[in-house]
């Protein structure tokens, strides 16, 4: 899984600056020893955090990350929809098309 800026900061694509600096923040408490409670080494996602938080505290920076993740988002949803076509069921056209046990149905429900 992809994991943006935006969930290494527990945040929603569209937060504001003040609300991406409190995030910082907390998150900046809650790992400033850099190891779990059980010993597990968080120097990993507390450099993520710190590079998540350089892009989006910056404007300029910011507004290229989200034009970069809006056109990868719709890259997936061309690849997906081309995807779901591909496996679609084709419709009935024509009449023979129809399965013997729909067909033999009709008659009674036009009745």
């Amino acid at each position: 899984m992809n994991y943006t800026h935006y969930d290494y900061l527990e945040l929603a694509p569209g937060a504001t600056s003040n609300r991406i600096e409190a995030a910082y923040a907390a998150l900046l408490e809650r790992f400033q020893y850099g190891m779990t409670d059980a010993g597990q080494d968080l120097s990993g996602l507390v450099r993520m955090i710190h590079a998540a938080y350089a892009v989006l505290s910056d404007p300029e920076q910011r507004k290229a990350y989200d034009a970069q993740l809006s056109k990868e988002a719709a890259e997936a949803d061309v690849e997906l929809q081309s995807q779901l076509d591909a496996k679609a069921l084709p419709g009935f056209t024509r009449v023979q098309q129809v399965p013997e046990t729909l067909a033999a149905s009709l008659p009674e429900l036009a009745a």
